[in-house]
């Protein structure tokens, strides 16, 4: 199930630097969540596991029955929308798995993620938007008035977004350093490939050819790769929201789907 990952030079280096002891796995399946006996064979390569729960009242009624279990009890990694690395510091040392799809994605971005999960590990952000937000989930639940898959989905842009705000500075440093140039190239790459439809979120959700969920996803990974982003997604990319995190955000949505009701 689990096979441990030769790493490249570039990648290597990066271990070094933000997450030394990380185990890198590669998993011989896709997953959105292992299956907590999956996951616990994990115990297998890591001196412990600590698995997270979070209180219950945190999650609403409305929320998508995942999002439930992920508040429980049970060793859960990976969730709906993590993409193809997925990284846990529920087991000591950290482990950082990369999915089945992995062999399918071109070397130099496989290996910004992987570096990414890294930085992340080492800026001590949280594994996923729920203990991010906490209490304030259902706060901004309440703001967005939506279903639960789409309050989900604006979760985790703005989660995504949050965290990005903390770790472009590392990637954008790559720039200076010979051993991360490889890195901070892939970085700039997939940037420039988000970059085509930033300025075209408000026709496209006026028109219904993306909802508004899917440009908060879209605007929110641009923040990663320091773009220009359009109102209101630009209220986002702050200081303010990088240092107040889920008070900013739950402000921020209230504001905005106040106005989009007017």
């Amino acid at each position: 199930m689990f096979t441990e990952r030769t790493l490249s030079p570039p990648v290597a280096a990066a271990r070094g630097r933000y997450a030394p002891a990380a185990t890198v796995l590669d998993v011989d399946t896709d997953f959105e969540t292992l299956p907590p006996a999956v996951a616990e064979d994990l115990g297998l390569l890591a001196d412990s596991i600590d698995p997270a729960s979070y209180p219950a009242e945190w999650v609403p009624e409305t929320a998508p029955t995942v999002l439930q279990k992920y508040a429980g009890s049970p060793f859960t990694i990976g969730m709906p929308g993590d993409g193809t690395v997925v990284w846990t510091t529920q087991t000591e040392p950290p482990t950082v798995l990369l999915k089945q799809r992995a062999e399918g994605t071109p070397d130099p971005f496989l290996d910004f993620l992987i570096a990414e999960a890294f930085v992340k590990i080492d800026c001590s952000v949280p594994e996923h938007f729920l203990p991010f937000f906490a209490d304030a989930y259902a706060d901004l639940d309440a703001a967005v008035g939506l279903g639960g898959a789409d309050v989900y989905q604006i979760a985790a842009a703005l989660f995504d977004g949050w965290v990005g705000l903390q770790t472009r500075p590392v990637f954008a440093s790559w720039a200076d350093e010979s051993e991360f140039e490889s890195l901070h190239e892939a970085w700039v790459d997939a940037g420039q490939r988000l970059e085509g439809r930033l300025g075209d979120l408000s026709r496209a959700v006026a028109h219904d050819e993306m909802t508004f969920a899917e440009a908060t996803e879209y605007a929110c990974a641009a923040i990663k790769h320091d773009l220009e982003i359009p109102t209101p997604f630009s209220a986002l990319d702050t200081g303010a929201y990088r240092d107040h995190g889920a008070d900013y955000g739950v402000e921020w949505a209230e504001k905005t789907f106040a106005e989009l009701q007017e």
